[in-house]
């Protein structure tokens, strides 16, 4: 018997970590790193890191390298090293883009192009995961256990916790009730929650729907800016009233609203992102610039959570093909794509066109 964390649990302890600013260890039977992410950064704390000698390098992504003209030698990221007068607003510029504009030549930077990278990928996969800007401060240690054990640090096991990063946490349900809302008084909500302690997410079920024919079915992704406070930038919200009273009208359908703000990039990383509009660039292009792919959201939650409701079909209301390719792939029928072509405002008329052009949107 033994009550210490397993893999999982010191994973959402080390998301938690890195979110308080508190570094974690990633270690291999050949390697060790110490991981700080960049957006939770203090000068104190970087003096600290300093003084441990050795050389950190602050690892970007390969798309926020391409903005800073940085080389991503290990392809899909940068190891950046880190000069001797750096001090923390130094590594905070060059993960965010904030004051690109203001102050376009922060480098040059030198990119490390020998040595191993993959403790500097699954720092970049963890730093995401935590819904961060996604940049963090890496420097090679030895004898990571007692390195832990000295300053009192979360340890993580490079081979046990990759797959919980590359592999969607199994979802399990935590309770269902009956929720009457307005496009229907026989409502239920099911509350899901991953293993891994990440973000729960929800099913709204209209009506009762048969689990042998295709349910009338949405994806949707958290928007609060959109589907709270009624935001003119995006069409989430129309989306979202409108998904709801199709199934009212038809008297019965399943919404599944994911917890997946902004793309995947969490409403912070949402808002770096709005800022990066204001200054002229189109939401794939401000998601680029912080270092993001154009969406980050996985859509397997989606299908797993029809799945235990005991759905295999669905009408799809939906603009967004990969949707119906990742229902599909995931043993999920789509046996019809029902448009959902609502909420166009002068203020958003620019954004759907840039998912219409860049993400294939069918609009």
């Amino acid at each position: 018997m033994s009550l210490a964390p397993n893999s999982i649990d010191l994973l959402a302890r080390a998301r938690a970590d890195l979110r308080m600013g508190v570094p974690v260890i990633l270690s291999d039977e050949a390697s060790a790193s110490l991981v700080t992410a960049v957006e939770t950064l203090n000068d104190a704390r970087l003096a600290d890191i300093r003084a441990l000698g050795g050389a950190p390098v602050v690892v970007i992504s390969a798309r926020r390298a391409e903005t800073l003209k940085a080389r991503a030698y290990d392809g899909d990221l940068a190891r950046v090293v880190l000069p001797a007068d750096a001090d923390q607003s130094w590594v905070q510029s060059v993960a965010d883009p904030a004051d690109d504009l203001e102050k376009p030549m922060k480098g040059p930077l030198m990119s490390v192009r020998e040595g191993d990278a993959r403790l500097h990928r699954l720092a970049m996969q963890l730093v995401k995961s935590a819904r961060m800007l996604p940049a963090a401060l890496v420097l090679d240690i030895e004898d990571a256990g007692t390195f832990a054990a000295k300053h009192a640090l979360t340890r993580l096991d490079a081979e046990a916790t990759r797959p919980h990063l590359e592999v969607n946490s199994p979802m399990h349900s935590v309770v269902s009730a009956r929720l009457p809302v307005e496009v229907s008084e026989a409502g239920r909500l099911h509350v899901f929650r991953p293993d891994d302690g990440g973000e729960e997410h929800y099913a709204i079920e209209i009506g009762s729907p048969l689990r042998d024919k295709p349910v009338l079915s949405r994806l949707h992704s958290a928007c609060f800016t959109g589907d709270v406070m009624g935001s003119l930038k995006c069409d989430c919200g129309p989306q979202l009233r409108a998904a709801l009273a199709q199934m009212g009208e038809d008297g019965q359908g399943v919404l599944l609203y994911l917890n997946q703000e902004g793309r995947g990039i969490g409403l912070a990383n949402k808002m770096r992102a709005y800022s990066l509009q204001d200054q002229g660039f189109d939401t794939v292009e401000a998601n680029h610039r912080l270092g993001f792919e154009d969406d980050e959201r996985d859509f397997r939650i989606g299908a797993d959570i029809l799945r235990r409701l005991g759905f295999s079909a669905v009408r799809l209301l939906t603009n967004n093909p990969n949707k119906i390719e990742m229902m599909r792939s995931n043993g999920i029928d789509v046996e019809e794509r029902v448009p959902l072509k609502v909420g166009e405002t002068p203020q958003n008329e620019a954004y759907l066109a840039t998912k219409a052009k860049k993400s294939g949107h069918l609009l």
